[in-house]
């Protein structure tokens, strides 16, 4: 299913402070990412409307299994690339930002080629450890 570049970036959010912190709210989006509280909310509203999210009584958000399985695919996507781009020679905070933007959109295919390729690096890698 393809989302909105900016839905993905808050799922991939939510995944990483949940894993960070156990428990996400809206302002600790808003401050990871520096956006307003109201933009947050707006969009809060829209993935739970899409159920990607659940959002409790507390304020406490979750993922559902949709929202889950779209924030690791692009979390997985934004640390392979950026792991690659470093690997290269890249600094890592131009990395990092060149990472979030191409792994909207790289294709699948392009993306498993350079996954193939980095996890038999990685292994080669791992051998010689």
């Amino acid at each position: 299913m393809k989302i909105q570049e900016s839905a993905e970036n808050y799922l991939e959010t939510i995944l990483v402070l949940g894993r960070e912190r156990g428990a996400v709210r809206s302002v600790d989006i808003a401050g990871a990412l520096d956006f307003t509280k109201p933009s947050v909310s707006v969009a809060m509203k829209n993935l739970r409307e899409r159920g990607h999210i659940t959002v409790d009584n507390d304020g406490f958000i979750s993922l559902t299994q949709s929202g889950r399985e779209i924030a690791e695919s692009v979390y997985e996507r934004h640390r392979i690339l950026a792991e690659c781009l470093v690997a290269l020679g890249v600094d890592e905070k131009t990395a990092l930002d060149d990472a979030c933007r191409i792994e909207h959109v790289i294709s699948e295919q392009s993306f498993e080629k350079i996954r193939a390729g980095y996890l038999r690096w990685r292994g080669r890698l791992g051998s010689r450890e």
